[in-house]
Formats: structure tokens, C-alpha cells, sequence
């Protein structure tokens, strides 16, 4: 990344030894004379520490910016930018600027307000990043980092302080390198998948729907469990499969010997982005299908012994939804 994503943010550029001072000058005056907004405004509950790998563009990373400014519409927050350099630049200085925002309600009393601060940087200065946003955090509030299209796990790996000090580490698996599934992350129980997140009004409505059936009508003669995918969805088929062989062991299928997990792409010539079927020996099936394109699904099941055909809405979660989701569950 160079500094194109940094130059497209918002803000206005300070001395990165003057973030503070800079600050606190939001806060002073009447938003209605352009001079800021009183300081009651602003409440923060958390800081969001959002990382922009070096893959990212700058239209991907004034979206990413923009997902966290409506994520904060709702819970507000401290956002930090982390906007990193690639090696080997003759520039080794950071550069940083200020920004902020207020959502007003139906009354003037209902209006919040939040900052953000952006830092852009050498990557050959981590180290002394890392003192920085230590710094620029709100202390005794939690921190929730999130790395958008992490494309090396070992420079991740090095941002100690970030993932010591981290209430959830956040990545999206559609956007990162696959190793960063497997990698031991410090605090594993802090780890979140966006991927995960945005599947929650899939899981939802697969589960109430195979709730209709006993677990051993699920369970029984199952021989083989496949996810359909699109090229978009891949990240949300591969985490679908899981969650599915997870809850039919739930519903007693054995681990081992058991039926058969595999994802693959969609047909040619469908219109599908995501698919789950289950296959048994006796003859009976259950499908679910979906067209995020298009915002419906279909069920069709043969679990109960007639053929059940259900059609509905459905979706995946934006990403400001899906930052709540994986912070707060």
C-alpha cells in the first residue's frame, strides 16, 4: 500500500505528536457554528481498531471506513486507521489525521458523536506504531482490532501489543490469506470470522427450519453433507460446511465413521450463490438454496417422509451488522 488509501480518508492532517491536542479541538464549540460538537456528545463504549492490510485499494479501504462509521451510528467508538507502507520506501516518517462525525436522532439531545483517528506508516516503524495507538486508545475501554485483507500472517503476527490487548481480533477469511485460519493467534478465544458473522441469517433460518424435525430423522442413514458455492462465496461455503457437520453431531451423526463432507462449485448455468444438501440411504434428501443477488432461498425436504417445499428471503449480513455480531457473540 502506498499512501493513496491514507490521502482518500477524510480527515484532517496533523502532527502525529499533536493527535491529542488535535483532538480535544473537535470538541470545542457549536457543531451549529462548524466549530465541532460539545463534548456531553461524545460517549464512546469501545475502540476500533481498523487495519487496512496492503492488498487493499483506496475505494476498499474508504468502504471498510465508511462500514465503520455506520457500525459506530450504533455502537459509538474510538476508530483508529492503521494505514501501513510497504518496505523498502525512502519515507520512514508517519503521518496521521483527525475526523469526526455526528448522527443526530429525531432531537438534538439524541445526537452522538465519534472520532477517528488515522495513521499512516512504514512498516519498517511497527514498533513504534504500536507505542502510538497504545497512546491514542481510550484506556479502560475495550479494544476490538480488526485486519481487513491480511495478506502476510508473520506482519500480523509481530503487532504484539494489538493482540495482547485486543478484546476480539477480527479478519475476514473471504479476504485474507488462508493461513491465517490455521495460524496460533495469542487469545484464540478472542478470534472472530467476518465470514461467520455474515452467515447468521443463514444458520437462522436453516436451523428453524430442520428444527420442525426430530434430531434422529436428521441423523439417521446420513450419508453425505455437500456446500455449493459461487466464486464469491467460497469463504461462506467453507465456514457453512462447518457449522453444518458441528450441529448434526449435535443431532447425534458420529464423527467417525460419518458421512461424507465436501464443498464444490455451484452448477454452470445457476443462478446460486450458496447450496446445503444432505443425501441418505433410505432415498431422502434436504436442500437449501440461495441467490444473495436476488435476496431469496428455497427449501426443499424429504426428511418427514413427504416432500416439503418452502420458499423466503434471505441474505448475508452487512459488514457493519457483522462487526457486531463477532465483537458482542
Amino acid at each position: 500500500m502506498s499512501d493513496d488509501v491514507f490521502s482518500v480518508l477524510p480527515g484532517l492532517e496533523v502532527p502525529v505528536g499533536g493527535i491529542a491536542a488535535s483532538l480535544a479541538r473537535l470538541w470545542d464549540g457549536d457543531p451549529a457554528d462548524g466549530a465541532g460538537a460539545p463534548s456531553e456528545f461524545r460517549a464512546s463504549q469501545m475502540n476500533l481498531v481498523l487495519h487496512l492490510g496492503l492488498p487493499t485499494t483506496p475505494d476498499d479501504g474508504l468502504a471498510q471506513f465508511a462500514a465503520a462509521l455506520r457500525f459506530t451510528q450504533r455502537y459509538p467508538a474510538r476508530i483508529l486507521v492503521l494505514c501501513p507502507r510497504a518496505e523498502g520506501g525512502a519515507d520512514l516518517a508517519l503521518r496521521a489525521k483527525i475526523y469526526s462525525e455526528c448522527f443526530i436522532g429525531s432531537s438534538r439531545r439524541e445526537m452522538s458523536c465519534i472520532e477517528a483517528v488515522m495513521l499512516s506508516y512504514p512498516q519498517e516503524r511497527r514498533d513504534f506504531l504500536e507505542d502510538q495507538v497504545s497512546i491514542i486508545v481510550e484506556a479502560d475501554l475495550p479494544i476490538y482490532y480488526w485486519v481487513h485483507r491480511m495478506s502476510q500472517v508473520h506482519k500480523i503476527a509481530t503487532y504484539q501489543w494489538l493482540l495482547r490487548n485486543s478484546d476480539r481480533f477480527l479478519l475476514d477469511t473471504a479476504v485474507s490469506t488462508p493461513e491465517a485460519r490455521t495460524y496460533a493467534w495469542p487469545r484464540p478465544d478472542g478470534f472472530r470470522d467476518l465470514a461467520q458473522a455474515r452467515l447468521l441469517p443463514v444458520r437462522q433460518s436453516v436451523g428453524q427450519f430442520l428444527s420442525a424435525y426430530a434430531p434422529a430423522a436428521i441423523a439417521r442413514g446420513l450419508q453425505a453433507v455437500t456446500v455449493a458455492h459461487d466464486g464469491d462465496h467460497a469463504a461462506e461455503g467453507r465456514v457453512l460446511l462447518e457449522w453444518a457437520r458441528v450441529r448434526l453431531e449435535a443431532c447425534g451423526v458420529p464423527a467417525q465413521p460419518g458421512p461424507a463432507y465436501r464443498t464444490r462449485p455451484v452448477a454452470a448455468g445457476t443462478s446460486s450463490s450458496l447450496e446445503l444438501n444432505f443425501g441418505y440411504d433410505d432415498g431422502r434428501h434436504f436442500l437449501w438454496r440461495a441467490d444473495f443477488a436476488h435476496g431469496g432461498a428455497y427449501f426443499e425436504s424429504t426428511l418427514g417422509g413427504g416432500r416439503q417445499m418452502l420458499p423466503m428471503t434471505t441474505g448475508l449480513l452487512a459488514t457493519e451488522a457483522a462487526l457486531g455480531e463477532a465483537i458482542f457473540y
